[in-house]
């Protein structure tokens, strides 16, 4: 099992650039992070390099208004995605990233479901093709409405019909146990449906229902990990929750179920 550390969410005391060696000192293998456009990309392939990390995963497009959690599938912002898109390949290239997380958004009040789909699902068809070149995967994440009220994809269900309306092996789910079990529940069965059908591209973890470490709350993570090697998911496993104390000082679920 390979894990990842979530750069936003843990060692938030110190600058994010100082972030990457604490998660080296650690034990992480590889990070994960939202925005890494407001730093050169040259820095931050520095900082992996002198920490010996992988990156697994960041967001395909800048963020300009955080109220709207994404736009790829929001009605005349296309240019404004795909010119995103173009320049979240280069930092991909630079970083040797092997997936571009490509959020939705939150919906719009007044516009049907249905078209704002359809606009998620062409721009990730387009981005799709950008990305086959190098072989870079595009993920699509569900997200509970309690934290992201109006968040366009919730389910998982939702998200691997769009990856049939898109059709592109290029797409694949974020699946973020977190956001699952809120919604849906029943996750051992989810893994068990989605995990051989290859479409999970990489996993995300956090303790239900405060989102703190993964050893707490009412989700068994011994038991999900354990399922998880079990079907053969090789992908990273992100560490995305929010530190009840010190980061460092609560890395004892790490050692436990790792």
């Amino acid at each position: 099992m390979k894990l990842a550390a979530n750069l936003v969410f843990l060692y938030p005391h110190v600058d994010f650039l100082d972030r990457f060696a604490l998660a080296a000192r650690d034990g992480f293998k590889a990070v994960e992070f939202f925005f890494p456009y407001p730093y050169a990309a040259s820095e931050l392939a520095q900082r992996l390099a002198d920490n010996d990390l992988q990156v697994a995963v960041f967001n395909a497009t800048p963020r300009v208004n955080p109220a709207e959690r994404g736009i790829a599938a929001l009605p005349g912002r296309e240019a404004e995605f795909r010119e995103g898109f173009l320049r979240a390949l280069e930092y991909a290239e630079a970083l040797r990233c092997p997936c571009l997380h490509t959020m939705a958004g939150v919906a719009p009040l007044g516009i049907e479901r249905a078209r704002l789909l359809g606009i998620y699902a062409e721009n990730l068809a387009w981005a799709a093709e950008q990305a086959a070149p190098s072989g870079r995967k595009l993920l699509i994440e569900p997200i509970n409405p309690r934290d992201s009220p109006g968040f366009l994809i919730n389910r998982q269900d939702q998200a691997h019909a769009l990856i049939d309306q898109v059709g592109s092996p290029q797409v694949q789910v974020m699946m973020d146990l977190y956001h699952c079990q809120i919604v849906e529940g029943d996750v051992e069965m989810k893994l068990r449906q989605y995990i051989p059908t290859g479409r999970i591209g990489h996993v995300q973890i956090a303790g239900v229902p405060q989102r703190h470490e993964p050893d707490t709350g009412e989700l068994n993570y011994a038991h999900v990990l354990r399922v998880l090697d079990e079907l053969g998911y090789t992908g990273w496993v992100g560490a995305e929750y929010h530190p009840r104390r010190d980061t460092s000082a609560g890395l004892g679920w790490l050692k436990s179920l790792f």
